[in-house]
């Protein structure tokens, strides 16, 4: 008796195709082209699952940061709010300072640039601490600033020596004008212009401070300052509205009345800017008739700071000029030998 095994259909060998035969028809094998890349991505699955099987199970690393500090003593990172309103005048409405930081604010504004050594021996008696408190909290209020500058270098000083200055932001300049305690017609000033010249323009306020005591004693009051920012602004409106008027005129008469209207010195044809102008009341004259005018008098000194930096024909303006003239121990020696052979030598240099 013979028994009939089914055989096993042909196994396919990769590359080889197997045909289904149709009725009647002899199987046929069709050899398929290999394929590099299929057999290169196979290799890379079953490696892979071969390592995940045997590759021990791995932390996420943690940031730096997280490593150093404890997870209850992380700070959290402050988020950045635009709608936060940044510090500005209209965060200090209704701020209330002491007499003394108001006077800080005032000097600072009317000068535009003091320093800080000349403010802690005219408002804080010589005392450090209390100022730097207040210029301290001023700047954290954005009222002020501070900034060190370097004095010039000359014979005399052979390293450079650096000084602290403070200056009006335009939000303390803004505060002072809203609080109305300056007297009338008195300008302020924010910020610095002409760093170049914080050095010279600095030693105003201290010119200032010597003159202010002589004007006292003769009984002025109600000071107040004008830099030679606002005096030249009025001589040039008054030149200017002049030569609209008759454009013809001789440039020379515009000057010459815009000087003496002004009450400025005409030297060389050049009408003479002091750095600064200090105006004041003076009382009424006791014999002058009180029905024809009960109003105070006014008065005013114009003064400069000398330097040495000042070349000689400046040093001879100034002279003729006849204003009060200030300049240090440190440049005084070098100013008069510049100028020891002038026809107008400088008679009178107060020393700051």
């Amino acid at each position: 008796m013979r028994i009939d095994i089914p055989q096993e259909p042909p196994r396919r060998r990769d590359g080889d195709e197997r045909v289904a035969p149709q009725p009647g028809e002899r199987s046929v094998s069709r050899k398929v082209p290999d394929n590099p890349i299929l057999h290169r991505l196979k290799s890379l699955e079953v490696k892979d699952a071969d390592s995940r099987r045997t590759r021990p199970h791995a932390k996420r690393p943690r940031d730096a940061g997280a490593r150093d500090a404890p997870r209850d003593r992380r700070r959290p990172e402050p988020s950045a709010d635009p709608r936060r309103p940044s510090r500005t005048a209209s965060n200090i409405v209704g701020l209330e300072l002491r007499p003394e930081e108001k006077q800080l604010l005032t000097e600072a504004g009317r000068f535009r640039v003091v320093r800080v050594a000349d403010l802690r021996e005219t408002l804080y008696n010589g005392k450090s601490r209390p100022l730097e408190n207040d210029l301290r909290y001023l700047r954290d209020k954005g009222l002020v600033e501070t900034s060190q500058v370097n004095l010039r270098r000359d014979g005399r000083r052979r390293t450079i020596e650096r000084v602290e200055v403070v200056t009006l932001t335009q939000d303390g300049r803004r505060f002072l004008l809203k609080q109305g305690d300056l007297p009338k017609d008195q300008r302020l000033y924010a910020g610095l212009v002409k760093p170049r010249e914080v050095e010279h323009d600095s030693q105003i306020y201290r010119a200032y401070q010597k003159e202010s005591e002589k004007i006292a004693d003769k009984g002025g009051t109600n000071l107040r300052v004008k830099l030679d920012f606002e005096i030249k602004s009025q001589v040039q409106k008054a030149i200017y509205a002049e030569r609209k008027a008759d454009p013809k005129r001789d440039m020379a008469e515009i000057k010459r009345e815009v000087a003496e209207r002004l009450e400025l010195p005409l030297v060389d044809g050049k009408i003479q800017i002091p750095d600064a102008r200090i105006e004041y009341d003076l009382p009424r004259d006791p014999e002058q008739n009180v029905e024809a005018d009960d109003r105070s008098r006014t008065g005013h000194e114009d003064i400069e700071v000398l330097t040495a930096a000042y070349h000689a024909g400046h040093l001879r303006s100034k002279a003729q000029a006849g204003f009060r003239n200030y300049a240090s121990s440190a440049d005084r020696a070098t100013i008069t030998s510049k100028i020891e052979d002038e026809h107008y030598p400088m008679r009178d240099i107060l020393e700051l």
